[in-house]
């Protein structure tokens, strides 16, 4: 059986990682599309579950979520109605939480813009963080969303209560401008549901710079473009390794390091190798 070699695993995820499709991979390596398509899933595998084990126990302050939309093999209004129920195709979304002075990601989960996903969702993020009562500052988190009408109830539930929440709301102006460009906003409603936070604190910002990171370094996201996935699995495991990469081996423009670094969880920026050979381990 034929395996290939680390040297052109590396450079493989490595254009995968940086933005490029799997046969624009493909073109740039000379390794077989099939072949790219299962190193992607059996390495983005590791990642999923190697962020599930050390996504653990973090002490973040303030947590910012967001979804971004994408589809599996067609969008929503093409899918017939034998396909239309299986949650697995049509429209999905990428709910993610981003901290905003570490900038690391500690939760993603993708599925369907529900209740059900939202709470299970919601749930994932406060699983990887200290209880609160047991945190070294003896104070609560603050959470920021948008204003998706699942969040309140699911963020009440996930915590307890013992969280500091608030809904930034964004009033946009005719959404049909006939080109493919954003809205004019028009203006901002900050709300706090629970706990002690000021209005002003309430911020969404850098989760949606994340998703504009997401869909340029994700082809599968990226809008208007021939790549997308055409099972959910792919998506999965495509997420699990930008995401990898994202938290251990990025040096993000805003910090001295890696979002790992600035949550004390390496120290050091690691290198792709690096990153496959702690999924091995």
């Amino acid at each position: 059986m034929y395996t290939l070699p680390l040297e052109k695993q590396i450079v493989a995820l490595h254009l995968l990682v940086e933005g490029n499709s799997i046969r624009s991979v493909e073109r740039l390596t000379g390794v077989h599309r099939d072949t790219i398509m299962r190193l992607m899933v059996s390495v983005g595998g590791k990642c999923r579950g190697f962020l599930d084990t050390k996504m653990r126990d973090l002490d973040l302050k303030h947590l910012e979520c967001d979804e971004i939309w994408t589809f599996c093999k067609k969008k929503q209004r093409r899918l017939s109605a034998i396909e239309a129920r299986n949650p697995k195709l049509g429209d999905q979304f990428l709910f993610v939480a981003l901290d905003l002075e570490t900038k690391l990601i500690p939760s993603f989960v993708i599925g369907k813009r529900t209740m059900e996903t939202t709470r299970f969702f919601m749930d994932d993020l406060v699983s990887r963080l200290v209880p609160p009562r047991l945190n070294e500052r003896r104070t609560y988190p603050q959470v920021s969303t948008d204003g998706w009408l699942a969040y309140p109830s699911a963020v009440d539930e996930a915590f307890s209560g013992l969280v500091n929440y608030g809904v930034l709301i964004k009033d946009y102006g005719q959404l049909e401008t006939g080109r493919y460009a954003p809205p004019d906003l028009l203006t901002t409603i900050r709300r706090v549901i629970l706990g002690d936070i000021t209005k002003k604190s309430i911020c969404t910002s850098h989760v949606e710079r994340q998703n504009l990171s997401i869909r340029t370094f994700m082809k599968r996201f990226t809008r208007l473009a021939l790549g997308f996935s055409k099972k959910w699995e792919n998506l999965v495991a495509c997420t699990s390794l930008y995401i990898a990469y994202y938290n251990f081996c990025w040096m993000h423009g805003s910090l001295p390091g890696t979002p790992a670094m600035a949550a004390k969880m390496a120290g050091h920026p690691w290198t792709l190798e690096e990153l496959l050979g702690r999924l091995e381990e």
